[in-house]
């Protein structure tokens, strides 16, 4: 195995948490303790607002979800390919970072920006640049887990703690000048198998400026069969994945390709 840092999950949880609802998560970051989870939590297509916030199960979910070390929170926003207004999408970051103030078991810690651009523009630029800085004070330093859990780590495991700040999803390769200096982390693959596996998807995917370990893979639609060596394939090529049979609702229910995904990422690791 490279010595390049183990591929992560990368999880889009837009699963209401009725009682019982993430189990398959839970018991899947349970039995992978060497699997680090990054698992976005997307309340209403952003944080959610009174009356509808506080929500009595996305509370108890969220604190359960961090007090667990294997697992990152980062906060869903959409800025609907820039035509959000900028504030509007810097209220939902401040609103995230506020719940963490108030109750730390309710913090995120990064945020996940879906709907981005993946053509240079000043404009474009400017507006992402801008919400990558505010969002980065808004939600503060991350915390290293180890101080509140009293975990003991090697240094390797240590290093796997620090947070990807900011996650962008424009879905597909961007061009260059928007990776300077750019998220921590790009989506430049949201797609189905039977795209992925085309010459001219993996040509244009050749043009991504991001090196592995900025890169995040979402592939849907894999054949249940095709699972397990496409997620081992695809460790060497990005450090943060998903990968799923799920046809509709990906992001919405747990395909039965979930516990495989998972385990061929440990299996990885070994």
């Amino acid at each position: 195995m490279s010595q390049s840092s183990p591929s992560k999950v990368l999880l889009p949880l837009y699963i209401y948490p009725q009682v019982g609802a993430w189990d398959p998560l839970y018991t899947a970051v349970a039995a992978n303790p060497c699997v680090r989870f990054v698992v976005i939590i997307n309340p209403d297509s952003g944080p959610g607002a009174a009356p509808w916030w506080p929500n009595e199960d996305y509370v108890r979910e969220i604190a359960r979800l961090n007090a667990l070390p294997n697992v990152t929170t980062l906060g869903y926003v959409r800025v609907a390919y820039c035509r959000r207004p900028v504030q509007d999408v810097l209220e939902d970051i401040e609103t995230y970072g506020r719940r963490a103030r108030e109750d730390a078991r309710l913090r995120v810690e990064g945020i996940f920006v879906d709907e981005t651009v993946n053509l240079y523009t000043e404009e474009a630029k400017k507006y992402l640049d801008a919400i990558d800085r505010r969002a980065r004070t808004l939600i503060g330093v991350v915390e290293n887990k180890m101080a509140s859990l009293n975990i003991s780590l090697n240094k390797t495991e240590q290093s796997e703690l620090i947070t990807p700040k900011m996650v962008h999803n424009p879905g597909t390769a961007v061009s260059a000048e928007l990776a300077a200096p750019g998220p921590e982390i790009t989506v430049v693959v949201e797609t189905s198998y039977g795209e992925f596996m085309t010459e001219g998807y993996q040509e244009w995917l050749s043009t991504s400026p991001y090196k592995r370990a900025r890169t995040a893979y979402i592939v849907h639609s894999v054949p249940q069969g095709e699972v397990k060596a496409l997620t081992i394939a695809l460790c060497e090529r990005a450090e943060y994945l998903f990968v799923t049979s799920a046809f509709c609702g990906f992001y919405e229910s747990f395909a039965g390709s979930w516990h495989e995904f998972v385990a061929s990422l440990a299996e990885r690791r070994k």
